[in-house]
């Protein structure tokens, strides 16, 4: 299939998906509260096609990036006595329609989420690994700092941190900048000053030449080879080999193939236990050992871990939202690296879908919570400034006048177009004016 055909496509899934949850929930509640619901539209302008059923005509309309649910009496100059209208229900029941499509779209997120890694994902599992040091580049900024391997990092940028996804995101977002690293070595606390180095065409950085022990997973066997006789099963977690803790999947390969025809023991790591197996590796044609074991850092979840999991990498992704939008605001982060549109949008998910279905449901996860977010922030037209300005009212116990919601809906209106506007320069930019 051609990329733009796979990118289309796969575009028009994941947004068509996520947009579709996320008005559904508004409608879902809606109907629970008696509220008569007059349309729910995937997309807008002109209606292309659907149906009717009861008073709710269902449809599909011509511009696919959006949606809209419409309910009787939710325009005040369409507001009639009939009680089952949106504006003659209590706040607390409007503020509830409101929170529903945006609550809609944490859950798709978590159950994505959660889907991936039930299926299985190749990718380590940043908030349970440490803050220390497997690997230093040479020549890199933290090796140049004198920041050693075996280094635990417990400080970036004057903020604690107990986990590598903290340590990398602080690290990401202070590109090109002096960042103050304190490590813990042999029971003394160092201070460095690292540089994280600009990823070409973004203003994020990487590392600094830093990494983390990433302990080594088994994710294939060889039917008869050493590793399998041996016991080792898929999933172990290889912890040590002869006494000697393993920094990453290279560091046990290297050792591995210098030890062919000698028994070494291994401590595994399955479920909660550690266990000691004994492993022969067997020499190749070159006279490297081989045990008949593939590495990796896959991951694979039963579903109830699954979904503690996934409702914590959701969590994260809020705050570090809330985290580079204040960044944003204070200039440490650039806009154009941390803001994506639709162009954008697009690509990423026609990379997704040609490199798997299951990265792009991965992708999918990520972008539901994003607009989540984005929908519940205070801004007029969005969910979250309907809601703020019905717990506004709530709090004064009276309604704004119309003149008041219409400035502050032609407000709103205007920002809206501005972040588009501005988001769809940084796609261009990064994508045609690089």
């Amino acid at each position: 299939m051609p990329p733009i055909i796979s990118t289309i496509l796969a575009t028009a899934f994941a947004l068509g998906t996520i947009i579709f949850v996320h008005e559904a929930g508004h409608l879902l509640v809606a109907k629970a509260f008696g509220m008569r619901v007059l349309t729910f539209s995937l997309g807008f302008g002109r209606r292309l096609f659907g149906w009717k059923r009861g008073e709710t005509d269902y449809r599909v309309s011509l511009f696919p990036l959006g949606g809209y649910v419409k309910l009787g009496g939710e325009i005040p100059d369409e507001r009639t006595d009939d009680p089952r209208e949106f504006l003659n229900q209590p706040r607390w029941k409007r503020i509830i329609v409101y929170l529903a499509g945006p609550t809609m779209n944490v859950i798709l997120a978590i159950a994505l989420i959660a889907i991936v890694f039930m299926i299985g994902i190749e990718v380590p599992d940043l908030q349970d690994i440490q803050p220390v040091l497997g690997t230093v580049e040479a020549n890199s900024s933290a090796a140049t700092a004198g920041v050693l391997a075996g280094d635990k990092i417990v400080e970036v940028a004057g903020k604690k941190v107990d986990r590598w996804q903290d340590v990398g995101f602080e690290l990401m977002t202070n590109a090109e900048r002096k960042v103050p690293v304190v490590v813990e070595r042999q029971g003394q606390r160092l201070s460095f000053e690292v540089t994280p180095g600009k990823v070409p065409g973004y203003d994020f950085g990487d590392t600094a030449g830093m990494f983390p022990v990433v302990l080594p997973r088994v994710v294939q066997l060889v039917t008869g080879a050493a590793a399998e006789t041996s016991g080792v099963q898929v999933g172990d977690t290889i912890r040590s080999v002869d006494g000697q803790a393993i920094a990453d999947p290279p560091d046990f390969v290297q050792y591995i193939e210098k030890h062919a025809g000698v028994a070494m023991h291994l401590e595994i790591e399955r479920g909660d236990k550690l266990i000691t197996l004994d492993v022969t590796p067997r020499a190749d044609a070159e006279g490297k050992g081989k045990i008949g074991a593939s590495l990796g850092v896959y991951q694979r979840y039963g579903p109830l871990r699954a979904v503690v999991e996934s409702a914590k990498y959701n969590w994260h992704i809020v705050q570090q939202t809330f985290s580079v939008l204040g960044k944003i605001f204070t200039q440490k982060i650039a806009a154009k690296s941390a803001l994506s549109g639709p162009i954008e949008i697009a690509s990423m998910s026609g990379q997704a879908a040609r490199s798997g279905f299951k990265n792009l449901l991965y992708l999918m996860g990520f972008i539901s919570i994003s607009i989540g977010i984005l929908n519940l922030l205070p801004v007029p037209i969005l969910d979250g400034g309907q809601i703020t300005i019905l717990l506004v009212e709530s709090v004064i116990r009276r309604d704004l006048s119309l003149v008041v919601k219409e400035r502050l809906a032609q407000v709103g209106f205007v920002l809206l177009m501005l972040l588009m506007v501005t988001v769809l320069y940084f796609d261009a930019a990064k994508h045609f004016l690089r």
